[in-house]
Parts: structure tokens; C-alpha cells; sequence
């Protein structure tokens, strides 16, 4: 039946969920079309996301080491102010770079066609692109989010940011003004105040990364604070007004009198909406709500030959969970392989410095699922090589449940989301705590946090009084060499 369609899959979005599904699908021999609104392949994590996002944290964070300089017993430096348009030149550079992997050629290399701009669906199995018709026997819909711009007084009325403009500024704001309290709001909010912005974080909740645990949140917020962030919370965004040059945000902290944050530059990072505007899913049969394109757990929409995968779901806003679920569209679609999406295990990491990174429950998600489970902690500043470095704040939590097997990980500190790796092949693999206490880690690494958080547990019943005796009446050990 797939000979009578032009091909046997369009994908819309060239994100990283349609980038997966495209190659995935043409390299198991399928005819594939890849259709790209935006003038070039790689989505919003490429062009306004995690790719710039990363970039500018890495030059903030070599910037402020310039500025401790001192701490590490080196000569004082006092380093100019930025000029914004070299971090953006720098910013563009490495963009350039990993744009490499996603480039029409390479596409084209695989057999995908690739064709941009805006496609609108005639019916369940034609498009219309450009002025012509195409018609596919499957369809994956990865159009991906856009930050999503709030009903907030006053917003249309001056000049925001979001996400895509953040990044090709012409100066460092001297004041900025960041609305939202996630991930985007707070790895920014660190990023601008080490280059030398004032930066102000207003939130509605109580608590920046709601998501997490409120110890690890405070203690992300602590470490923002000694950069310099001004947050508040528990806050009400009343309206926002140009003034001056700049722009004014009336807000009503709870229990306290109004007040305006003033800044001159504001950053809406108050989440994200599903890409859905034009595409015509009506005609295609596709249902959809405010939160996104609503699918099974094969990613198949109300149509079981569309599919739909990454941001436009509504469900996991990760660059990593968006290829992961390409690759069920393509096991689904081209396969025939019937596999199911299984969130399990799926990490995730905050880039502020230190980095907070978590994979499986969290006390928050543990209570929530009445899971019982018992907590243990091992904090950066008893690992050496954090101390070596500088870089001493911060905790692993490792949680399990009452047989002692592991059930989740947060870890905030140094390179917390290259340590993650570890524990998601703990996960993959099912590992013992036992078998993660044996293994040798080379002295000194940030790791070994790792191995002594499993070594508590281990040794907590290796170590116990009834083993002990035990010993002391087989082999006649002597017990203890020195008094107290």
C-alpha cells in the first residue's frame, strides 16, 4: 500500500526529534521528506537553546574565574567589561560548528529530501508545501515549542526577550529583569550577573525549579545569590511599563507593600507553548489541546499512522528526550516494532553552576507516587578532588527504597550532569548498590562521591556490631587500639 504516496514518512520540524526520526527512517531504507519552517536545520536547542545557552555559561563562568583569580593564590586581575558582541561573535562560532551535523548535505547524504518552509496538512495523508501537494503513508510531527508569552499587563506595550533574542543582544543589559524561576530563567539569571549585569528573578511559587527538591532549589538559589541574583518570590507580577529607557515590572511580594524592578532589559522565561499554529491538523484528524499534540505511548496521535514526538507533545521539554522519541517514531512507523515510550529513566540537568542533575525520584516525586524510600547524602566538600578544585559546594542524595536498591539521584555540584552519566547506566543496567560500593574509581575524581554514597549503604551492614562479633568470636580479633 506504501507505493501509491509520494513518500513512506514527511517529517515536519528539523528539531532534534524530526532529525532523528528522518535519519533513522532513510537509513532503514525508507523514503523520507524532512520539512523545516526556519531558514536552517537543528531547532530551537541549536539556535536558542542549549547550544547558546551552554556557550554563554561557559564564557560567564571563565570570566568569574578571571575574577576570583585571587582565591586560587594567583596575582589579582581586574578584567574589562565584556563587550556583549564578541560573546555573541563566539556564541555564532560554535553554533557554526555543531550546525556541521545537521546540515541539508548530510541529510541529503542519507537519502532525505529536504525541503523548508511552512507545510499545512490537506487531509490525514497530504501536505500542502509552497503552492505544491505531497502525499506520505506516515507522518511524524516534531514542530517543537516556543517560549510561551503570558497574559502579563502591559507586556505588548515594551520591548521583551525571550530565548531567541537573548542571545544576539548588542550590549550586556546593565539591569536585567528575568520573569520565571525554571531552568532557562535561573541558568541565565547566573550567566548575566558573572558578566556583570544586576540581574533581578521574579517568580510566583515559592520556590525557583519547582520540579526539584526544595533543598537542592535552595541551595541552586544560594549559590546564584552569591553571584549576585536578587530574586523574588512568592511574587506577584502586577504589570510591566516602559520607563526611562527601560522598563519597569510592578510586582507585590507576599505580605509586602508594591514595588517596581527596574531594568533595562526583561526576560520572559515563563515556559513553553506546542508549535501547532498553521499546520492544519483539523483537516488531518489530529487532536491536540493547549499543552500539545496529545499521543499514545507508540507516540501515534488520534491518527495511528501520524506521530508526533519532542516538545509538541507537551511532555518532556528535552533536547534528549525529543531524539529518544524519534527513535520510537521510527521502531513504530518503519519497524513495525510495537515499543512504548518509558520515562523511567529519564535524566535531566540545570547548567547553573554548580550544575543540579537528576535521574529517577526525587523526594518530591517519591511522596507524591507514596513510595516509601530512605535518603543518603554525600557532600562535595569530603571529595577531594572538589576541594583540589575549588569547587566544594553542593550534594549527592541517593534514594532507596526499603530493599535497598537505588530509585533516584540528585546531584548538585561540579559537573553534575557529566557524574549523572554513571548512575544512568546504574539505571539501564539495574545495578546493586553492592556492585557500585565494589568497583574502583581512580583517587582523586568527582566520582568517587559516587562509590562512597554507595558505599554507605553497604557499609552500614558490612561494618555492624553483629558482624563484628561475629569476627571477634571466629577469629579472635582483639577490638579496639586506642582509648575513648
Amino acid at each position: 500500500a506504501m507505493s501509491k504516496y509520494d513518500f513512506d514518512l514527511i517529517v515536519v520540524g528539523g528539531g532534534a526529534a524530526g532529525l532523528t526520526a528522518a535519519a533513522g527512517a532513510a537509513r532503514l531504507g525508507a523514503k523520507v521528506m524532512l520539512v523545516e519552517k526556519e531558514p536552517a536545520l537543528g531547532g530551537d536547542c541549536l539556535h536558542y537553546g542549549c547550544v547558546p545557552s551552554k556557550t554563554l555559561i561557559s564564557i560567564a563562568k571563565l570570566y568569574h574565574s578571571m575574577c576570583r583569580a585571587q582565591e586560587f593564590g594567583l596575582p589579582r586581575i581586574d578584567p574589562p567589561a565584556v563587550d556583549f558582541r564578541e560573546v555573541r561573535g563566539r556564541i555564532r562560532d560554535v553554533i557554526a560548528r555543531i550546525q556541521r551535523h545537521d546540515s541539508p548535505e548530510r541529510f541529503c547524504s542519507l537519502g532525505v529530501r529536504v525541503e523548508f518552509g511552512a507545510l499545512e496538512f490537506v487531509d490525514d495523508h497530504q501536505i500542502r508545501l509552497d503552492g505544491r501537494q505531497w502525499s506520505s503513508a506516515k507522518f511524524c510531527i516534531a514542530t517543537g515549542s516556543s517560549p510561551a508569552v503570558p497574559p502579563v499587563k502591559g507586556l505588548e506595550n515594551v520591548p521583551f526577550l525571550t530565548n531567541r533574542q537573548l542571545f544576539s543582544l548588542d550590549t550586556l543589559p546593565q539591569r536585567l529583569v528575568i520573569l520565571g524561576g525554571g531552568p532557562i530563567a535561573v541558568e541565565m539569571a547566573q550567566a548575566f550577573a558573572r558578566l556583570g549585569s544586576r540581574v533581578a528573578v521574579i517568580q510566583r511559587s515559592g520556590q525557583i525549579l519547582k520540579r526539584e527538591d526544595a533543598d537542592m532549589a535552595e541551595e541552586v538559589q544560594a549559590a546564584l545569590e552569591a553571584d549576585g541574583v536578587e530574586f523574588f518570590l512568592n511574587t506577584a507580577i502586577e504589570e510591566v511599563r516602559p520607563s526611562g529607557g527601560g522598563i519597569a515590572v510592578r510586582v507585590t511580594p507576599k505580605g509586602r507593600e508594591g514595588l517596581d524592578v527596574e531594568g533595562d532589559a526583561l526576560l520572559v522565561a515563563l515556559g513553553r507553548s506546542a508549535n501547532l499554529e498553521g499546520l492544519g491538523l483539523d483537516k488531518a484528524g489530529v487532536e491536540y489541546s493547549r499543552r500539545g499534540i496529545s499521543v499514545d505511548q507508540r507516540l501515534r496521535t488520534s491518527r495511528p499512522h501520524i506521530f508526533a514526538a519532542g516538545d509538541v507533545t507537551g511532555t518532556y521539554q528535552f533536547t534528549h528526550a525529543a531524539g529518544y522519541e524519534g527513535g520510537i517514531v521510527v521502531a513504530n512507523a518503519i519497524f513495525r516494532v510495537p515499543r512504548k515510550v518509558d520515562y523511567t529513566h529519564m535524566p535531566w540537568c540545570t547548567y547553573t553552576d554548580p550544575e543540579l542533575a537528576s535521574v529517577g525520584l526525587n523526594e518530591k516525586a517519591a511522596r507524591e507516587a507514596g513510595v516509601e524510600y530512605r535518603v543518603v547524602e554525600e557532600r562535595f566538600e569530603d571529595n577531594d578532588r572538589a576541594v583540589c578544585e575549588g569547587s566544594v559546594r553542593g550534594k549527592l542524595k541517593l534514594l532507596l527504597d526499603t530493599s535497598g536498591r537505588p530509585i533516584g539521584v540528585q546531584i548538585l555540584g561540579p559537573r553534575a550532569g557529566d557524574l549523572l552519566s554513571q548512575w544512568v547506566s546504574i539505571f539501564a543496567g539495574r545495578l546493586k548498590t553492592s556492585t557500585v560500593a565494589a568497583a574502583v574509581h581512580p583517587y582523586p575524581t568527582l566520582g568517587e562521591i559516587s562509590k562512597k554514597a554507595a558505599g554507605a549503604v553497604i557499609s552500614e551492614k558490612l561494618f555492624s556490631n553483629t558482624v563484628k562479633k561475629g569476627l571477634k568470636f571466629f577469629f579472635n580479633l582483639k577490638g579496639r587500639a586506642c582509648g575513648g
